[in-house]
């Protein structure tokens, strides 16, 4: 199987896990939704279509507005469409985060060169809401320990993708890096984990900056390669 064949099925086939969140959490699931599945298939079909291993870089776990939308991680259905020429009928409002990693992407080389060398994936493959609004599997102690078992599980099946180990980028310094070291050591998925800024945090908190951080990022991924 390609490597878009492998995403696509394990896309499919991803559902829920049989455990029970903690009080007023549910899950993200948007696979359900058939253009969320035609855009996603469009898009590793047009990117991934290929035998080749790749460098793996992993957010925290999917929001409402980006691949909770699109399927593909990052990627808001606008920049899915003017970046990636795949055309959905959801609404063209811009995420925070998407709006960042496409500049980083643009000055890698786009989204051609940098689907190349590069999959963009989660800790968790799927997202978590609580009160209406997008949850970190971090930001609750008893989420996070319900949710370590599916972590580890998305984490190992998607290495057989053709993931490279000699390391991977960690998308955000903090508690994302720390608990995927965690995980790391226990269980040897990669040499490396290397940590960048997550997009939202720079575009929050740094936007005055974010050329600098544009050039860190491809800095970054060119010496993980």
């Amino acid at each position: 199987m390609t490597f878009a064949a492998q995403v696509i099925a394990f896309t499919q086939a991803l559902r829920p896990p049989d455990i029970a969140l903690p009080p007023g959490f549910e899950w993200l699931f948007p696979y359900n939704n058939a253009e969320t599945m035609r855009a996603l298939t469009a898009f590793y079909q047009r990117f991934y279509d290929d035998h080749q291993t790749r460098a793996f870089i992993f957010g925290i776990n999917p929001g409402r507005f980006g691949a909770g939308l699109t399927g593909v991680p990052f990627t808001d259905p606008l920049r899915l469409e003017t970046e990636c020429g795949i055309a959905t009928s959801f609404p063209k409002k811009p995420e925070l985060s998407a709006t960042f990693v496409w500049q980083f992407i643009h000055a890698y080389g786009g989204a051609s060169a940098f689907c190349r060398d590069f999959y963009i994936t989660s800790l968790s493959p799927l997202g978590f809401v609580k009160d209406g609004k997008n949850i970190n599997y971090y930001d609750d102690r008893f989420l996070q320990k319900t949710a370590e078992a599916f972590i580890v599980w998305n984490i190992r099946t998607q290495l057989d993708f053709g993931a490279r180990r000699e390391a991977a980028i960690c998308l955000g310094e903090g508690q994302n890096f720390s608990y995927f070291q965690k995980l790391n050591t226990a269980h040897g998925f990669f040499k490396e984990i290397v940590p960048l800024p997550h997009p939202r945090w720079v575009m929050q908190y740094r936007r005055k900056r974010v050329a600098e951080f544009v050039e860190k990022y491809v800095a970054t991924l060119r010496g993980a390669l």
